[in-house]
C-alpha cells in the first residue's frame, strides 16, 4: 500500500511497555513512507508516569517527531470522523481480544483478517 501523502491517525493506548518500540514505528511512517501522522493518545497514556517512562517524555517526542499537538481527549478527538481527518487509524498496541470485538462489532457481515 502506498502510504506517501496519507493521513495516519496513530493512537498510542495505555501499553505504556511497548512505547520504546511502537514510537520508533511512527518515525518510520513518517521518514520512509512519506505519511502524515496526527498523534492521538488515550488519557492514560497521556497523563501517567510508569515504570517504563514519564509521560512528559513521550509527549514531547511524539510532538516533536509529527510537529503537532496530541489529540488527548474526548472532545479533541471527536472531529476526527466527522471531519474525515485520517485516511487511516492504527491502534498501538492493539490487543488481539479487543481487535476482535471491534471487528466483529463494526464489520459484522465482512471478514475481518485474522478471525
Amino acid at each position: 500500500m502506498e502510504l506517501y501523502g496519507k493521513k495516519i491517525g496513530f493512537v498510542l493506548t495505555g501499553s505504556f511497555c511497548t512505547f520504546k518500540k511502537t514510537i520508533p514505528k511512527m518515525k518510520e511512517l513518517i521518514e520512509k513512507e512519506g505519511a502524515e501522522i496526527i498523534p492521538i493518545m488515550s488519557y492514560n497514556s497521556y497523563n501517567l508516569d510508569t515504570k517504563f517512562g514519564k509521560a512528559k517524555d513521550f509527549i514531547k517526542e511524539v510532538e516533536e517527531m509529527t510537529k503537532k499537538e496530541i489529540i488527548h481527549t474526548i472532545q479533541g478527538a471527536e472531529p476526527i470522523g466527522p471531519k474525515k481527518m485520517t485516511d487511516i487509524m492504527v491502534v498501538a498496541p492493539c490487543s488481539r481480544k479487543y481487535n476482535g470485538k471491534t471487528c466483529l462489532r463494526y464489520n459484522r457481515y465482512s471478514s475481518c483478517n485474522g478471525m
